[in-house]
């Protein structure tokens, strides 16, 4: 799928539910930290939460993570009718805000997937229990869109390297050092108001209908509260829409 600012030109089809007005559509974009990293919010942007969550119980059950994440991810394909027609549109629906924040003209879809996280603190490997980041690459845009109320994510500066962005020049310094801190870290999520190695720079709260979006290299991590419900039903666990787009530019932009 391919996506560019001010035209769309997407396959269109017919979408698996109402969208929310898109009169009522509100997006606002925060820049935190020293870096001052834009990070995009747009609420009441796509289908109503029931329809996702339906469309999710329908590919279910998920499998495993094959990455990383602390559960269970089902990734969101062409054969996937109706979730990848409301991916498609959601996509189209807030190209406009992705590109003005992030000043890019046009983005190419690199993966969707429905998540839950499932994983108890006890069972977290090491690098779960950090802060992370989904690649090196400026041009790798993140974006979740929550089903449902939750904690939401927060976005992190790691103490010891003063790092809030991890690029190509310090990934080996901060992966040496994050590693050391994940050993002592101990078996929980990461949470806003234990600083411990990372300090919070940013936060988002989780809200249904809620699309938020976010380089890939920014250190973050989904805010997971004590008393957490680890279910692994679409139904009423933390359900997300987890998407991975590389944004371009204009030919004549990088001249």
């Amino acid at each position: 799928m391919r996506v560019h600012k001010g035209r769309q030109d997407a396959v269109s089809s017919v979408l698996p539910a109402p969208f929310f007005n898109r009169w009522t559509v509100q997006p606002t974009r925060q820049l935190v930290g020293i870096s001052r990293t834009p990070v995009l919010t747009v609420d009441e942007i796509g289908p109503e939460p029931a329809a996702i969550i339906a469309m999710a119980q329908a590919l279910g059950p998920f499998p495993y993570a094959a990455n990383n994440y602390p559960g269970l991810r089902r990734i969101i394909g062409p054969a996937d009718n109706a979730a990848w027609t409301y991916v498609t549109s959601l996509l189209k629906d807030a190209a406009s805000f992705i590109g003005g924040a992030f000043d890019v003209d046009g983005f190419d879809l690199v993966e969707a997937s429905f998540s839950l996280v499932t994983t108890r603190p006890q069972a977290l490997t090491p690098v779960q229990r950090l802060p992370h980041f989904d690649s090196v690459d400026e041009d790798l845009i993140a974006l979740l869109h929550y089903a449902a109320p939750c904690a939401g994510t927060a976005f992190y500066r790691h103490i010891a390297t003063g790092l809030e962005l991890v690029t190509p020049d310090n990934v080996d310094r901060f992966v040496a050092i994050a590693r050391r801190d994940a050993q002592s870290a101990g078996p929980r999520y990461v949470y806003p108001r234990e600083h411990g190695a990372f300090e919070p720079i940013g936060h988002v709260e989780g809200r249904a209908g809620r699309l938020v979006a976010y380089p890939g290299r920014l250190l973050h991590s989904g805010v997971i509260p004590q008393g957490f419900d680890f279910s692994d039903d679409p139904a009423s666990g933390r359900l997300t829409t987890n998407i991975f787009l590389k944004t371009r530019l204009n030919a004549g932009a990088r001249a």
